[in-house]
């Protein structure tokens, strides 16, 4: 190589440094040392220093600094902003440290290296320490430092610092006031974050990408659509409409207000949409339940060489969770094992609710246990999954091993919901009562309507239903249409029809127009022989246009859908259907097999009402089912209402002819039948 200049050398490492290659920079490292004397000059030190704090090679970096001869603040920085750059926040302090032993004093591009390291390591005693000697030195008026001091009070959480930090700075600029905005945003404090993009404007500030992006998360978190979209008209008028980070901040915010036609409408008009822009389109159709339409645009951003990133992958298990998509959520995990971000703990975590929800509780159970650190949502996720199962001793020993020492994770308000849900699916009354009293007094939550339904629910399964209303009575809040739809469930299962008047009476008054409710009310007066009230109750839905839900089941084979009505004869095979059907039901019948007419809800002749639950969708589905899934393989039914008692026994009787594994999920919980049995064990 001919001789080089030393500016050429710093020009080589610079280049190292760009090009993110630590062996071009350790050769030209070599070059150095090769081509130029001892001592070297001493920008020569700085930039070696920078290359490889910034490469994150923190041992040569801190060997060379032990070298250099005249440190000076620049060769201190260096290190401590590639430190902070690296995410190696305690060594950025240290070298901070160091460099005051030095006797050298950090200036205004120190500071903030050092205010970002005490923030990203929440330590606020550091960061307030930091801050003494910014105004000591009198480098706080200076605007980069001001700025970041008050972002290390934001994400301290010292509230009242950080504003007092805003209000004291004699001069701000775009940055400070995107600090704001987007702290305030991350805090939870919408109305604040939308207050000062007023007073932003107010002071004539024009904003940039980043201030829409932080307005337009706020708009979103205050749930304020009128605000957002007079924002998305001002982004029009500045221009910003082709900026595809402001597009990216649109498709977010309408898709949390659950404006989704909009949000296609922002990412159609994306020329080069990025791999943020697809995933905030998919994360917007699940959010406004349209799972299938975020799995086909899954497909098609794959089609389009878009690689699955964590975000995305996250999005679209949770989309197959929604759709009860077993095989294609298996196939997403592959993907995510490809692209190596299965260990991503929202991915894992995403992977264990899926499972769950499908009712493939071996698979959460694996997916639980092979991630390599877990949150309070994995946590939640996998109790979630045990109580869809009704499986509470599962869920109850995850809640105590969770709240152990050995891990001390706090749980929270949906924590109980899913550890109660789990008990009333169980009919574990005193262990469930006893965690709903810990609430309060050992964690300090205060128990919701969620809650409260959940105890309701429970002692209304175990057949307590008098004292379930008497729970309701003492409640300290309103009851809610979830707690009183609880207690009329109960009352319809253990025909207490007068208790159910009354719990109905409360329903049709918070939601006069609930099809389900009045459904639910003439179905327990229809299975108490009482026709005329029952039918009272149907006449008056159709006298103030109450339309009832059509139940039905569906069932997922050969790549499509396949949906059943009760008494359904559409399908394309339905005389296959009908001919299983009658096999079904004859091989029942020798077996000892007596229908259960008190679920046909029409005052009919009894071969008639044996006829009307024989066809009811689930059995329809399963017939189905049994022509078409290969031998071996879990036949998976889903139904949008709670299974009746006659499918429950029927399917029970159906396991043990056929000797297959059926899993049913209806609106309640998972239902396994297997050998004659049910995983509810008859309770649900």
């Amino acid at each position: 190589m001919p001789f080089l200049s030393a500016n050429s050398l710093a020009s080589l490492v610079e280049s190292a440094v760009s090009t993110q290659c630590s062996r071009f920079g350790r050769a030209a490292h070599a070059q150095i040392v090769k081509t130029l004397d001892n001592p070297l000059p001493s920008f020569i030190y700085n930039h070696l220093v920078n290359m490889y704090s910034k490469l994150d090679l923190p041992n040569s970096a801190q060997l060379v600094i032990s070298l250099t001869p005249n440190r000076s603040v620049v060769t201190w920085t260096a290190l401590i902003a590639g430190s902070v750059q690296n995410g190696r926040f305690i060594s950025a302090l240290f070298h901070f440290s160091n460099m005051r032993r030095d006797s050298i004093q950090p200036n205004d591009f120190t500071f903030p290296c050092a205010f970002k390291a005490s923030g990203s390591l929440r330590s606020p005693l550091a960061g307030k320490q930091l801050h003494a000697l910014a105004v000591k030195a009198g480098q706080i008026t200076d605007v980069f430092v001001g700025c970041s001091a008050f972002d290390m009070y934001s994400k301290t959480g010292l509230t009242y610092e950080a504003r007092k930090m805003f209000d004291e700075m004699p001069e701000r600029n775009i940055a400070t006031w995107n600090a704001y905005l987007s702290n305030s945003v991350l805090e939870g404090r919408y109305e604040d974050a939308l207050t000062a993009f007023i007073e932003f404007r107010h002071e004539s500030w024009e904003p940039n990408s980043i201030t829409f992006c932080a307005f337009l998360n706020a708009c979103a978190g205050a749930s304020n659509l009128r605000l957002g979209r007079q924002l998305h008209g001002f982004v029009l008028q500045s221009g910003f409409e082709a900026d595809v980070s402001v597009a990216n901040g649109l498709i977010d915010f309408y898709g949390k207000c659950h404006q989704v036609g909009c949000s296609e409408i922002i990412f159609s008009g994306i020329s080069k949409p990025n791999d943020v822009s697809w995933c905030s389109m998919v994360a917007s159709y699940v959010q406004n339940d349209e799972e299938d339409k975020a799995c086909m645009l899954f497909l098609r951003a794959r089609k389009e060489g878009i690689e699955p990133t964590d975000f995305m992958v996250s999005s679209v298990v949770s989309a197959c969770a929604g759709l009860s998509g077993l095989e294609v959520g298996r196939g997403v995990h592959a993907l995510a094992v490809k692209a190596c971000v299965e260990g991503n703990i929202f991915v894992g975590s995403a992977l264990v609710d899926m499972y769950g929800k499908c009712g493939s509780i071996e698979d959460a159970d694996r997916a639980f246990d092979e991630m390599p650190e877990w949150n309070l949502i994995t946590w939640n996720a996998m109790i979630g999954a045990y109580a869809h199962q009704g499986r509470a001793d599962m869920a109850v020993a995850l809640f105590n091993k969770m709240t152990h020492a050995s891990h001390e994770v706090a749980p929270n308000y949906v924590t109980f919901v899913c550890v109660l849900s789990a008990c009333s699916r169980d009919g574990s009354v005193n262990v469930g009562m006893e965690i709903f009293e810990s609430m309060r007094g050992r964690y300090g939550i205060e128990p919701g309507a969620e809650h409260y339904a959940c105890v309701v629910d429970m002692l209304g399964r175990a057949s307590m239903v008098e004292q379930a209303y008497q729970f309701i009575k003492k409640m300290p809040i309103r009851p809610t249409v979830s707690v009183w739809g609880a207690l009329l469930g109960a009352c319809k299962m253990f025909a207490k029809p007068e208790l159910g008047k009354i719990a109905a009476d409360n329903l049709f008054e918070l939601d006069p127009l609930d099809s389900g409710n009045h459904v639910l009310l003439s179905n327990m007066l229809a299975a108490a022989g009482r026709w005329e009230e029952a039918t009272l109750v149907r006449k008056e839905m159709k006298d103030v246009g109450i339309k009832k839900g059509a139940g039905c089941s569906w069932i997922t084979a050969g790549n499509a859908v396949h949906l059943f009505q009760a008494k359904d004869t559409s399908h394309e095979r339905n005389s296959e259907i009908q001919a299983m059907l009658a096999k079904l039901r004859r091989e029942m019948k020798a077996a000892g097999y007596i229908p259960d007419t008190k679920f046909a809800l029409f005052d009919l002749e009894e071969e008639e009402k044996v006829m009307e639950v024989w066809y009811h969708s689930e059995k329809i589905a399963l017939a189905f089912g049994l022509i078409v899934i290969p031998p071996g393989v879990p036949i998976r039914i889903t139904k949008n209402l709670r299974i009746c008692g006659d499918c429950h026994s029927a399917i029970k009787f159906i396991s043990g002819i056929v000797g297959r594994e059926i899993i049913v999920r209806d609106n309640n919980r998972f239902h396994r039948f297997r050998d004659n049995q049910c995983s509810c064990r008859d309770y649900w």
